[in-house]
């Protein structure tokens, strides 16, 4: 039986645990932090939206970054530092900002989407939903502009077209917006949850399974290598081996596989989060929210409201800028007044590893021991099981359900 060991305990490294335990491994994770999903699993916006799953770069996206680096309260905030990575990510976003690259991109990740759902599915019995607040909260696309709403209805299978009224009687938090509302596109079948409660419960599910080798808390340093194979990882309390590699590491897995000669596309996009309580007079939103012009997500976890925003590309830096939560906090109080109780809010910020493609690299390297499951971006919850299933699948040499081009180390 190999023994293998997992870097990472965020949702991606713990699926990946859970889904190589079931395959018959036994499995170490190794963790850095003193408990799991403390990472960008943390407050993350909660969203399970398997449909939609468009890609970050497009054809048009450079021209509109241009604008919101302008705009006070756009989205986008970019600073310019003296690090390659930034340089070189950057120049493969704009490579893939091509209406056919975006087209094939984004129907690799729908089909990644559908086994995803189906995999969340199939843990139920493992980690019942409630344990997670899992709600089947639909998804609903508000648009300011009738031009981007029109855009967004063309589109084959885009889903029920609401126009602003209609918003706002299947959702009423939009009551404050309704005037300012173009229309929205609303998806059932997407999910909205705590990830962190996910990533607390799966541990818990992990720790009793007959083949798991424990939790190593550690900081993992540099990969060994030796006669073209991964003969160890070396970690801030000594040196771990095993029969094969999982890199399930989030940012992280940048530094671990340089050290390893490999090369990973993957740049940090720092994203915000606002958390607050839901009083019982409140009109929170059932439904998962997405305005699209300013990309903010609204989703009720719970008994909270969770609202995530924003791209910084400013570095591996997690400090709360307080310009951008106020700014972010403005938004939400002016697009949904009634839905929270905003004197009681936690921010949050994370750091999303993401591919110039937006798509995750998942599968193996030049190393016949080493694979990866990594660049997942904002969508590490959404695609975390159904990458722990692909990858599970790959590690004993079956074929996976649908051709895994674009979504492995080039």
């Amino acid at each position: 039986m190999q023994q293998v060991i997992v870097i990472g305990g965020g949702v991606v490294g713990l699926t990946s645990a859970w889904w190589l335990l079931e395959a018959g491994y036994r499995v170490t994770l190794l963790e850095r932090a003193p408990g799991v999903g403390t990472g960008t699993s943390y407050s993350n916006g909660g969203q399970l939206s398997y449909r939609y799953v468009s890609p970050l770069a497009d054809a048009g996206v450079p021209l509109k970054a241009l604008k919101w680096l302008f705009q006070e309260h756009g989205p986008l905030r970019f600073r310019p530092q003296f690090d390659a990575h930034q340089w070189r990510w950057l120049a493969a976003f704009l490579a893939n900002c091509r209406a056919d690259i975006n087209r094939k991109t984004t129907n690799k990740l729908l089909q990644l989407g559908e086994l995803s759902r189906r995999a969340m599915a199939s843990l139920e019995p493992v980690v019942p939903l409630e344990a997670f607040e899992w709600r089947d909260a639909g998804k609903l696309v508000v648009y300011r502009t009738r031009a981007a709403f029109d855009a967004a209805a063309a589109k084959p299978n885009a889903g029920a077209v609401w126009e602003a009224s209609e918003c706002v009687a299947h959702e009423p938090a939009l009551a404050a917006m309704e005037d300012k509302l173009a229309g929205g596109i609303y998806n059932g079948g997407e999910a909205v949850a705590d990830c962190y409660a996910f990533c607390v419960a799966l541990a818990e599910r992990i720790g009793a399974h007959p083949r798991f080798s424990g939790f190593v808390h550690g900081k993992a340093q540099r990969f060994v290598v030796g006669n073209g194979r991964i003969t160890g990882v070396r970690t801030s309390d000594g040196m771990l081996s095993a029969d094969a590699y999982v890199l399930a590491a989030g940012m992280q897995s940048r530094m671990l596989g340089e050290s390893a000669g490999l090369s990973l596309p993957i740049y940090p996009l720092k994203g915000y989060s606002l958390t607050a309580p839901i009083r019982q007079d409140d009109v929170a939103p059932e439904i998962s929210v997405t305005d699209f012009e300013r990309k903010v997500l609204y989703a009720r976890i719970g008994d909270k409201l969770r609202v995530a925003a924003m791209v910084d590309m400013v570095g591996e830096d997690l400090s709360l800028n307080a310009h951008r939560l106020d700014s972010l906090t403005r938004q939400v109080k002016e697009t949904m007044p009634r839905a929270a109780d905003y004197t009681q809010i936690t921010p949050w910020a994370g750091l999303r590893p993401a591919t110039p493609n937006s798509a995750p690299i998942i599968g193996a390297t030049p190393y016949s021991n080493l694979w990866l499951n990594v660049g997942h971006g904002p969508l590490g919850f959404t695609f975390a099981c159904g990458t722990a299933s692909l990858l599970a699948n790959l590690m004993r040499g079956q074929a996976p359900p649908f051709g895994l081009d674009g979504l492995m180390l080039s």
